[in-house]
């Protein structure tokens, strides 16, 4: 961000003003994703694809409804790993560095950068939910519903579970205790939650605490708005999973500060 920029936003005000800072946050966020793209393709994408290549091997004569289950599951670990899991650690290495004591010193809207910042965990992910799918799609030759609902869960998936990452790598008081937490959130709600096994598997106390994660709610949603299509039950997950995003932004909003005290 230029000096220019932020004497222009200071004479803003609204709706242009909100346009102008995240269109400059937004470019922000997305040349460090153009100087880092090889990296988030391959950690993106490496985890759920070598899972789920296991899986389809350990699983003798899977049926469809399996194997659509097996690459929903690892679309949404995809997610985790890096929405919540890496940008977690990202954002709590440039706070602690204090990059972000220079964003604290601009004329910017607290929400707006946050704002920002998911915007990127959204693009950080999106390159694993592609390669999946398509690998499902022609590989394992799963006809996949790839109806109008399937935007939708992605993002509403991606905007949840990348909020919680946002929230945990700003609030952070270290970075070791990010890299912790985050890697241990991500094994929690991975294999502790029904995101590769449906939920009645699990015992009954598992399955409670199960709905309090936004990844449970992904994981159904996406498992049948690509077997099903769209139907009544993926509304009410996506409502859900609306209802997460809002709570994590108003949280990171209102508790969290971007300084390092």
């Amino acid at each position: 961000m230029t000096v220019q920029d932020a004497e222009r936003m200071t004479r803003l005000r609204g709706l242009p003003r909100i346009r102008t800072e995240l269109n400059i946050l937004f470019k922000i966020q997305f040349a460090m994703i153009r100087d880092s793209w090889v990296f988030v393709v391959l950690m993106a994408t490496m985890f759920p694809l070598t899972n789920v290549l296991f899986m389809s091997i350990f699983v003798p004569d899977p049926s469809e409804k399996m194997m659509v289950q097996i690459i929903a599951g690892n679309m949404i670990f995809g997610v985790i790993f890096m929405g919540l899991n890496g940008l977690a650690q990202d954002i709590s290495w440039q706070k602690h560095q204090e990059h972000f004591t220079f964003y604290a010193s601009l004329p910017i809207s607290k929400l707006n950068f946050v704002a920002a910042n998911l915007m990127r965990g959204l693009m950080n992910t999106l390159p694993s939910l592609v390669i999946l799918g398509v690998i499902g799609k022609y590989l394992f030759h799963i006809d996949l519903q790839l109806t109008w609902g399937l935007p939708i869960v992605i993002l509403l998936s991606l905007a949840s579970i990348v909020g919680i990452g946002t929230l945990l790598g700003f609030w952070s008081p270290n970075h070791n205790l990010t890299n912790i937490l985050g890697q241990t959130a991500m094994m929690l709600v991975t294999f502790l939650t029904p995101v590769m096994v449906e939920a009645d598997r699990f015992p009954p106390v598992m399955q409670w605490i199960s709905y309090l994660l936004p990844t449970t709610y992904a994981a159904d949603a996406m498992r049948i708005v690509l077997f099903k299509g769209w139907t009544g039950a993926v509304l009410l997950d996506c409502i859900v999973l609306l209802g997460f995003t809002l709570v994590t932004l108003v949280l990171v909003n209102r508790m969290v500060s971007w300084r390092v005290k």
